[in-house]
C-alpha cells in the first residue's frame, strides 16, 4: 500500500460508537465497545449520501484518529489555508482589522474573462497567484509576510 496524506473540509460531532450504531439503525457487534468515544463524520464534498438526514457520506471515526487528522477551520495553519485556497475556498486571518477582506487563489488558465489564445499573447509565463479582496472592494495581488506564514489564525470564509 502507498502512504497518503489528505486535506478536506468536513462536518463532525462527538458521538460514541454505540450512539453511531443506534443512529444508523444497526446492532452493535458483540465484540465492539459501545462507549468508545469518537465522532460522527460527514464528508460534505461527497455526492454518495448514505443516510437520509445527510447530503454527504457519513461514517464514524475513533477520537484519537479524528483529533490527529482534523482541526476546526477557525485556527488553520498557513499551509492548510493554502490547501483550502487551492480547493476554491476563500480564506482570511482572524486578526485582520479590515472588514470583508479575504484571499482567493487565481489561476489565469481558468480565467473566464480571457481565452487562452488571448492570454498567450502576453509575454512570459502565466502563473497562478493569490489575490486579496480589499476593504474598498478591490482585488489585488497579495504577498504573505512572516507573521502570516507562522500564525495559526486562518479561517475559511463562507
Amino acid at each position: 500500500m502507498k502512504n497518503y496524506i489528505g486535506t478536506k473540509q468536513l462536518l463532525a460531532k462527538p458521538m460514541t460508537l454505540g450512539e453511531y450504531n443506534k443512529y444508523r439503525g444497526w446492532d452493535l457487534p458483540t465484540d465492539e465497545d459501545g462507549n468508545k468515544k469518537g465522532y460522527l463524520v460527514e464528508y460534505v464534498d461527497s455526492t454518495d449520501a448514505n443516510h437520509p438526514d445527510h447530503k454527504g457520506y457519513i461514517s464514524w471515526s475513533p477520537v484519537e484518529a479524528f483529533e490527529k487528522a482534523y482541526r476546526t477551520t477557525d485556527g488553520l495553519t498557513f499551509g492548510l489555508a493554502i490547501e483550502a485556497l487551492k480547493q476554491g475556498k476563500k480564506v482570511a486571518r482572524k486578526g485582520w482589522n479590515g472588514k470583508g477582506m479575504w484571499l482567493r487563489y487565481i489561476n489565469p488558465y481558468h480565467n473566464t474573462q480571457y481565452s487562452i489564445a488571448e492570454l498567450s499573447d502576453i509575454e512570459g509565463t502565466l502563473m497562478p497567484y493569490i489575490a486579496m479582496k480589499t476593504v474598498d472592494n478591490g482585488l489585488i495581488p497579495w504577498l504573505a509576510n512572516q507573521t502570516d506564514i507562522i500564525i495559526e489564525d486562518w479561517i475559511i470564509v463562507e
